[in-house]
């Protein structure tokens, strides 16, 4: 039996928190088991259909588990012991552990709907070969529809566009696609910039049946409406892998997620972990579970799992949610809440929004118009939440909003930030919109207090 200090079941949460593990003990012995041949960038996914050119340009690569002297296992884990502390490989192998974490991640959600098992329906799974192989029939492709107009759907049909004459439509469930991440106006901008690239978008419309006999040959949507179809791509949405984990015993919580407490230690076993899309998460703002799931959460919950292995070293805030997408060309990103989930929530909210050119003079090349909207609470100042879009700085700024929230900034403590700024890079000392958004928002909370 093949004995290891650390075994860590999973994928690319799994390789950082091995790396992370690695940098606090570095005399611990640690194997990585995963199933898939190859690890894909996850985010990166979309763009195999279009600006990679394929899914070898999207991949993690195994010399990165080497540099860190991470043993790599590749094969499938069907049994845990909690009792022996072993995990059980598909073709019987057995593995020893003193500390086990799981990052099995998510699969995709594939709803009931009539006809989905046909041909050429294709839901996003994460596997290389797979993905090849809808990347090779997509050449071929005449009419697609994309069911799911979130992140996976926006970014496909923006994609998948490009070098091709194909005829492209998203059909999503809610009055907006981005519904469920971003503010009104937002969503219409980004539906806009997509619309321009000749992508048709139903709003409102569910899919009621995939037609055709063996193979796709359309989908009738709720209004009635048929639509030709010789390929459906599924990007509505993940569900946690937790079947093992399950089967081991660990207690599930909400959506069927790893039940973990702030050190992302499991809540049935102190020597097993979890991170990642498989571990359950708590709002920031509120406390409450949250189905939220992201990259930019589950590196964080994976860093925290490897330091915290065999001493309490990090605790996890909670999910903030903090993401960003970029549709034919313009760049949206939100971090913390839109105004759509503070009004759920019932916060007392003042709002502060402001625009300028990304770049001083805006008649500079490239320079492209930003627009920021920040959320503070009304009785605090603090900000909750903020949104941003633009071009390519809105990635970066988005990462600034997020540590003004973790770090609970005032709209004060905004007002006095001091950016450095340069023509062709930022926009004006004098117009720095997250700064200027902010003072916006200084007079009304004044007022209110």
């Amino acid at each position: 039996m093949k004995k290891a200090d650390v075994v860590v079941l999973g994928g690319l949460s799994g390789i950082t928190a091995g790396i992370s593990c690695r940098r606090h003990y570095p005399d611990k012995k640690i194997i990585l088991i995963r199933k898939e041949g190859t690890v894909l960038i996850p985010c990166g996914i979309p763009y195999i259909y279009g600006t990679v050119g394929g899914p070898e340009n999207n991949v993690i690569p195994d010399g990165l588990l080497e540099s860190n002297g991470i043993e790599l296992i590749r094969g499938e884990a069907i049994e845990v012991d909690r009792e022996k502390k072993t995990v059980v490989m598909k073709g019987g192998e057995i593995i020893g552990y003193e500390k086990l974490v799981f990052a099995t991640g998510s699969v995709p959600l594939v709803p009931p709907i009539p006809g989905i098992d046909k041909e050429n329906v294709y839901p996003v799974k994460k596997e290389f070969e797979y993905l090849s192989e809808v990347h090779s029939h997509m050449n071929m492709v005449k009419d697609l529809v994309i069911i799911g107009g979130g992140f996976i759907g926006m970014e496909f049909a923006d994609e998948c566009r490009k070098g091709r004459n194909i005829n492209v439509t998203v059909v999503e469930a809610m009055p907006h696609c981005l519904q469920a991440a971003m503010d009104n106006e937002y969503c219409e901008e980004a539906q806009a910039k997509l619309e321009e690239t000749g992508v048709g978008i139903l709003v409102n419309q569910t899919v009621e049946a995939i037609l055709g006999k063996k193979k796709v040959t359309g989908v009738k949507l709720s209004s009635g409406k048929e639509l030709k179809a010789d390929m459906i791509i599924l990007g509505i949405g993940a569900l946690p892998n937790t079947d093992l984990a399950k089967k081991a015993g660990l207690e599930l919580g909400f959506r069927n997620t790893i039940k973990v407490d702030r050190y992302m230690q499991t809540y049935t076993d102190p020597d097993i972990f979890a991170c990642g899309d498989c571990a359950e998460k708590q709002s920031f703002f509120d406390g409450r579970p949250t189905g939220v799931m992201l990259a930019s959460i589950a590196t964080s919950e994976a860093r925290i799992a490897g330091a915290n292995l065999f001493s309490p070293t990090h605790q996890n805030c909670g999910a903030i949610s903090v993401f960003s997408t970029v549709i034919n060309g313009r760049a949206f990103g939100v971090a913390g809440l839109t105004e759509r989930c503070a009004n759920q929530m019932r916060a007392k909210i003042v709002i502060g929004t402001a625009e300028a050119p990304d770049t001083h003079p805006g008649g500079m090349p490239n320079s492209c118009h930003t627009k920021v909207k920040l959320i503070f609470a009304k009785d605090t100042g603090v900000i909750m939440g903020g949104s941003i879009c633009g071009g390519k700085p809105v990635g970066e700024m988005t990462n600034v909003l997020s540590a003004c929230i973790m770090h609970r900034m005032t709209a004060d403590d905004i007002v006095k930030f001091q950016m450095g700024t340069h023509p062709a890079l930022t926009s004006s000392p004098i117009m720095y919109p997250i700064v200027n958004a902010a003072c916006k928002a200084v007079i009304p909370l004044k007022a209110s207090a």
